[in-house]
């Protein structure tokens, strides 16, 4: 059994809204939120950590490359647990890489670094963690996309409406980078 809270982002919750307060969450039942494709469900955030980090799971079928962006003051990790994940990468120094991560790999991405990534097999799975001096990000997602309380992907892609791309992202940490060329992704 889980518990359900009610917090300031979120009518039912199955993360307690406070810190310093032990629990557990059943696979999926963390807060789900619709983005493009893909299911993102997070299980621990700022709220929990006094913003030192959070803990998420983004699931998604094969497709497109998901924009290019970064965090200016925060760090991420991705860690592949199903299927596929090729991450784009460019550090400070406009250096480029890009790696297709399978199960068990791992990929750190600084902050200030522009990364993408793009789903390369369906029923793919990441495990994101993202911490640094300016909190974190976890609340971007449902902000961003849409809150759901479906377990499984979206019926149709969740484009964020236009103006979001004017306001949410900045309150999360998260700027993209329109017209970002991937030299790898040519």
């Amino acid at each position: 059994m889980t518990i359900e809270y009610a917090t300031a982002y979120r009518r039912a919750s199955r993360i307690p809204p406070e810190p310093g307060r032990p629990y557990f969450i059943e696979k999926g039942e963390g807060d789900r939120a619709h983005l493009f494709g893909d299911l993102v469900t997070v299980y621990a955030g700022g709220e929990q950590s006094e913003n030192a980090f959070n803990f998420f799971t983004v699931e998604g079928p094969k497709g497109d490359i998901i924009p290019a962006h970064l965090h200016p003051d925060t760090y991420e990790v991705f860690y592949v647990t199903a299927g596929a994940v090729r991450v784009f990468v460019e550090d400070t120094g406009g250096d480029q890489q890009e790696r297709l991560l399978i199960p068990g790999d791992f990929g750190f991405v600084p902050k200030n670094c522009p990364h993408a990534y793009r789903i390369e097999r369906h029923h793919s799975q990441v495990v994101g963690v993202a911490a640094g001096p300016g909190g974190t990000f976890e609340r971007f997602f449902e902000n961003f996309g849409a809150p759901t309380e479906q377990l499984g992907l979206p019926h149709e892609p969740v484009v964020p409406a236009p103006e979001k791309f004017a306001t949410i992202p900045q309150e999360y940490d998260v700027r993209f980078l329109p017209g970002h060329q991937w030299r790898a992704d040519r």
